[in-house]
């Protein structure tokens, strides 16, 4: 037997602290700056079979902050992934806690796997949890069917 070689990574190769690891920002979110602490907001989590995206909006509907699982960092089908919701739920809490929001009321549309690991999480981060609403869009009657076969 030989002498075991070891192999050196270079600069390049080794992971560099600047570039974001899987299940953190890209970059920074923009929070709209306000002058007085917000206390109650709107979560809407648009959870599909591809991507989770989380948005967080006053009681107006004004948008403050919107975090998505592919901006994070997620590529492929790990996009839909309950961890991957959670890790949208972390990065939208920390937007609220900014703003100074403690109470939420949930949106829920759309029909993938992320849905309730993302409100698991934001009870988990200490928000009060006022309601939950799924509206998740259901077809009644479905799409007109094709022409009868003619042999």
């Amino acid at each position: 037997m030989g002498k075991k070689h070891v192999i050196k990574k270079s600069e390049e190769e080794l992971p560099k602290e600047g570039k974001p690891q899987e299940g953190e920002l890209k970059k920074e979110p923009r929070v709209v700056a306000f002058s007085k602490r917000i206390g109650e907001g709107r979560i809407y989590i648009n959870s599909s079979y591809n991507n989770t995206i989380i948005t967080l909006t006053d009681k107006q509907g004004n948008v403050l902050g919107w975090v998505s699982s592919g901006g994070i960092g997620f590529r492929g089908t790990k996009k839909a992934t309950p961890f991957a919701a959670s890790k949208v739920a972390e990065n939208v809490s920390l937007i609220a806690k900014k703003v100074g929001i403690e109470k939420i009321s949930v949106w829920v549309k759309g029909i993938g796997s992320g849905r309730e690991s993302a409100i698991r999480s934001f009870a988990a981060r200490g928000f009060d949890i006022l309601s939950i609403k799924d509206e998740t869009p259901i077809p009644h009657n479905g799409c007109r069917p094709p022409k009868k076969r003619r042999v």
